[in-house]
């Protein structure tokens, strides 16, 4: 619709045009070996120029930091992974608690659910879940909670355990909740008379 003033309106084939065909900038070299050929060539090439060497130089800063970044990523990228197994894990703590004192009562001798508690036992333990805190082992104030103590602390060992304790890897996920009694004291050195 054209009014007073206005210009027609044309329509032109946009499909007909031309288009030039764009490069991938987000492509990724095939190799980090061959972007430190190239460098290397770069750097072999250049004529000793100060500006010539200066843009080299940058480029061998900028190449250095992506290849930092890229590591840092992905070990960030894995410690993130870690975190969010270990978030899991721990929120399946309880159940594994109601399975070993169901396994101490003797609900899971034999049975359909004595092959389900096995499962999700091997499961969480091939995913790096390990236990600690049985009696007679010495005790470690960062790795066990202390509910009772029962002797003069001289050399404390665990007693009896009330909840056991996990740990993912390095991480401790549930402190051991136990009972700290006094253990046998170390052999003294045999005295010379």
């Amino acid at each position: 619709m054209t009014g007073p003033g206005s210009e027609p309106v044309t329509e032109t084939d946009t499909e007909a045009a031309d288009v030039p065909e764009t490069e991938d900038v987000f492509a990724q070299p095939d190799s980090e070996d061959t972007v430190d050929a190239a460098l290397d060539e770069a750097v072999s090439d250049a004529s000793g120029s100060d500006r010539e060497t200066e843009l080299i130089a940058d480029l061998q800063r900028v190449h250095a930091e992506y290849a930092n970044y890229r590591r840092r990523a992905e070990r960030d990228k894995v410690s993130a992974q870690q975190y969010g197994k270990g978030d899991l894990i721990r929120s399946l703590l309880p159940v594994l608690d109601d399975l070993d004192r169901a396994r101490a009562h003797g609900d899971l001798e034999a049975g359909p659910l004595r092959a389900v508690a096995d499962k999700i036992t091997e499961t969480l333990s091939s995913a790096g879940l390990a236990a600690f805190g049985a009696e007679g082992d010495p005790f470690d104030p960062a790795l066990h909670e202390a509910v009772q103590n029962e002797g003069d602390g001289s050399n404390p060992v665990i007693g009896n355990v009330y909840r056991q304790g996990f740990r993912l890897g390095d991480r401790v996920l549930r402190t051991a909740m136990v009972v700290v009694v006094d253990g046998p004291e170390p052999d003294a050195p045999a005295s010379q008379e």
